[in-house]
């Protein structure tokens, strides 16, 4: 985004700070990039001040008085301009992340920074001892730097509302519950029926398989898919994510077991449905508040769209079968495109989130953010998690963990962030990623069929000119009615999912 495209210098002077701080905070990406990659381990305790010292100084730089007072002065001349032009967008995105950030104090940004940096090495080093023990008085000091965030925001009616707010902007506790309490009663019944009918075969995915051969097939796979490898790159890591320094430099991270053929395969097709979102956002917005996802949620669906909706479709396959028969002839070449398309979607209830299936997944979600609030309510006490995640996977899912690597340290989430706000992300973005995809079949009938021969060029195009191109510009509320013409809905999800595995299990769901 130029700064000659307004003519108001009081503009261009917010788009020189702006740019200033998104630079500051591409650095914080970089230096976690490496932390979760190449870093030795001896280099946890700088890295932690170094990251925290950089965000400290960004969040400084962005709720300085002079950043307000610009967007105050500019408060009029973003009213007299068209909603989704480039400079009210601007204007709006920003003052709305400026209220938020003001009543943030600077110490504790850097204090929550410092604090992450060495919970993900404890939590790193408690996952090689298979020991919550380890990691747990960091994880209550976690829960208190939550506590004290929330607290920032007075008014709310829950204290995870402030917490979700910042992932999913508009989405409260009550609104969560309101989709998923419904969306609850439905796939429990669901995973009943399945579970009773006879089960699929997936036993061809656990055979030995080239990790090099599969990071070279993936990473194939995704460049077919659009992931511009000239403008990004992918690294293993303990979990996978995608990580952005510019619109130009977006980059994702997987990890490969030798003995299950899954693991690279979808952990990179999901990063790259990520990357793709944050590579189609319109390059004028690069350098700005604008040019990242409108949530968590959103760019969650995509990730799932692109690993699930296409990536586990049978179309996907006629055409990507055999070329994975071709990489993996001695494993794979007796095993029918109809076998690997059922294997790839086994339902069973099962003890890893990651690991989980389209029809359990959400329940895995749902477990942890019941636990969520809980913890940050005080009802639950850190010390006593382990005990109450294992007794809601045997209540849930009827499974029990038998290692906390297996139960609550399998998730980096709680040790890389705050408590609170991140988890319900994955299920809304089922949920949207199937509204849209329904939306788009609708729009272009001809979009599954294009799949089958080998191209998604129609489907990567209609997503980044109705998504991705705007970046933040828009609300996730204001895009899911803007595509599909209706507010948030599970009826897609459900319609999709009993439609597909009605088929896969021949049985009535």
């Amino acid at each position: 985004m130029s700064a000659s495209s307004s003519p108001n210098p009081k503009f261009t002077q917010l788009l020189d700070r702006l740019t200033e701080i998104n630079d500051i905070k591409a650095a914080i990406s970089l230096l976690y990039w490496d932390q979760a990659t190449y870093m030795p381990p001896g280099g946890a305790q700088a890295r932690g001040r170094q990251m925290a010292t950089l965000r400290r100084l960004a969040h400084e730089k962005f709720t300085d008085p002079v950043l307000g007072q610009l967007l105050e002065d500019l408060r009029t001349e973003a009213a007299n301009l068209p909603y989704p032009s480039l400079e009210a967008s601007l204007i709006r995105v920003t003052r709305r992340d400026y209220d938020r950030a003001v009543r943030v104090p600077s110490t504790l940004m850097a204090q929550i920074s410092q604090h992450q940096s060495a919970a993900y090495n404890a939590w790193a080093k408690a996952r090689e001892a298979e020991s919550f023990a380890i990691v747990q008085p960091y994880l209550q000091t976690t829960l208190e730097l939550s506590q004290e965030y929330a607290d920032c925001f007075p008014g709310y009616e829950h204290i995870a509302d402030p917490l979700i707010d910042q992932q999913d902007e508009g989405m409260t506790v009550g609104t969560v519950r309101s989709l998923f309490e419904p969306l609850r009663q439905q796939l429990v019944p669901m995973v009943e029926a399945i579970t009773a009918c006879t089960p699929l075969n997936d036993s061809y995915l656990y055979q030995n398989f080239s990790p090099k051969e599969q990071l070279k097939f993936s990473l194939g796979v995704i460049h077919c898919l659009g992931y511009d490898l000239k403008r990004g790159r992918q690294d293993k890591t303990l979990h996978p994510f995608m990580t952005k320094f510019s619109i130009d430099d977006v980059r994702i991270t997987t990890r490969v077991y030798e003995h299950h053929l899954e693991q690279a395969l979808f952990s990179t097709i999901h990063e790259a449905g990520h990357a793709l979102y944050e590579q189609g956002i319109n390059s004028e917005l690069e350098g700005t508040p604008l040019a990242g996802g409108a949530s968590s949620g959103l760019h969650e669906s995509q990730a799932r769209l692109w690993e699930n909706m296409i990536g586990r479709s049978r179309g996907f396959w006629e055409w990507f079968y055999p070329r994975l028969q071709g990489v993996f002839m001695r494993q794979l070449g007796q095993v029918t495109t109809q076998q690997f398309y059922q294997a790839i979607n086994k339902v069973t209830p099962s003890l890893i989130r990651t690991d989980a299936d389209e029809v359990t997944y959400n329940l895995h979600i749902m477990i942890r953010f019941d636990l969520e609030l809980a913890m940050l309510e005080g009802k639950l006490a850190i010390s006593d998690l382990p005990e109450a995640w294992n007794e809601r996977y045997r209540k849930d899912l009827g499974v029990i963990p038998t290692t906390d690597v297996e139960g609550v340290l399998q998730d980096v989430h709680w040790y890389i962030g705050l408590i609170g706000g991140m988890f319900q992300s994955y299920t809304l973005g089922n949920l949207i990623a199937a509204q849209i995809y329904d939306t788009v079949v609708h729009f272009d009938p001809e979009i599954p069929f294009e799949i089958e021969r080998g191209s998604v060029k129609r489907l990567l195009e209609w997503l980044q000119q109705n998504i991705y191109q705007h970046g933040r510009k828009f609300t996730t509320q204001e895009l899911i009615e803007q595509v599909t013409g209706s507010s948030l809905t599970i009826d897609p999800f459900l319609h999709y999912i009993r439609h597909k595995y009605e088929y896969l299990y021949q049985c009535k769901l």
